[in-house]
This record gives structure tokens, C-alpha cells and sequence, in this order.
């Protein structure tokens, strides 16, 4: 073969690999932004069932509330002077069978999940960024190939 056509197939192969990791971390971020909806929609819920929102609860300088109590929930933004006594039930991971936790536990592991999903999500857009950046550099490729040549390329059927 040809020196330049084994060069246009190694940049083509290179191209493709490329676009095919980018629609992969696309797909992975819809993913962890659905659920990071979910985890932020549980929170929600769980502050309506407490009556309390994320800033109704005054923080002190050293990260306790105003009005500390005995239970260590007290402290909690999310719990407030809520009881909590009466558990929670979490469909537990994989979908196979629930869990019973008490409301602080809950939500605090919520806050985690939360805070997980938001770091992968950022990584995840960065990650999105450069690939597009990536094969946007490469794109000037179509100024070398012809736009007769590239449209026969999109066109070509396999009739076997």
C-alpha cells in the first residue's frame, strides 16, 4: 500500500478511537448526573419529612447549630431537632433487596453518595472537554482528505 493511505487509516483509526471515548464519557455523564438528580431529590426529601432546609439550621463558627442537645443528630443541618426515630428504607444496591436505616445514617450517606457524584461529574466534563478539544485539533484531517473522498467514505456500504 500506499505510504500516505497507511498514514490517512492510522490518522482515521486514531480519529475514531477518540470520538468513540468521547461518546463513552458522554454517556457515563448523563448517567452520573441522573443520579446525582436522584441523590439531590432524596435529600430534598428527607429535609421536607425533618421540615428543615439546607440553611434553616445556623451553623457556629466551629460547625455545631445554636441549640446542641444531647443527640448528636441535633448538630445535623439536615435533621434539625427532628426525632428520626422511625427508620428509613433504601433499596439497597443492585435493586435486589432493602435496607432499614435510621435518618441520620441516611442522609449522611446521601451526602456522601452526593459529594462522590459530584467530583465524578466534574472529572467526567473535564474528561468530555479535552476529548472534544482533542478532535477538534485533528479535525483539520478533512482538509487533507477532499470532500469528494470524505463523502464516499460517510456513504460506503458493505453489500456483502
Amino acid at each position: 500500500m500506499d505510504e500516505g493511505v497507511q498514514k490517512l487509516q492510522q490518522d482515521l483509526s486514531i480519529v475514531e478511537y477518540e470520538a468513540e471515548v468521547l461518546l463513552l464519557a458522554r454517556q457515563e455523564l448523563v448517567e452520573s448526573d441522573k443520579a446525582r438528580n436522584g441523590n439531590r431529590e432524596a435529600l430534598t426529601a428527607l429535609r421536607k419529612i425533618a421540615r428543615t432546609s439546607q440553611t434553616s439550621v445556623p451553623m457556629l463558627d466551629n460547625g455545631t447549630t445554636e441549640s446542641v442537645k444531647e443527640d448528636p443528630a441535633a448538630e445535623c443541618r439536615t435533621c434539625g431537632d427532628y426525632d428520626g426515630s422511625e427508620p428509613l428504607w433504601f433499596l439497597g444496591a443492585g435493586g435486589d433487596f432493602f435496607v432499614s436505616l435510621p435518618f441520620h445514617g441516611a442522609h449522611l450517606k446521601l451526602e456522601a453518595e452526593q459529594k462522590q457524584l459530584d467530583i465524578t461529574v466534574n472529572k467526567l466534563q473535564s474528561k468530555v472537554k479535552e476529548k472534544t478539544l482533542s478532535l477538534s485539533e485533528k479535525g483539520a484531517l478533512a482538509d487533507k482528505i477532499g470532500p469528494s473522498i470524505l463523502k464516499s467514505m460517510v456513504t460506503l456500504k458493505d453489500n456483502r
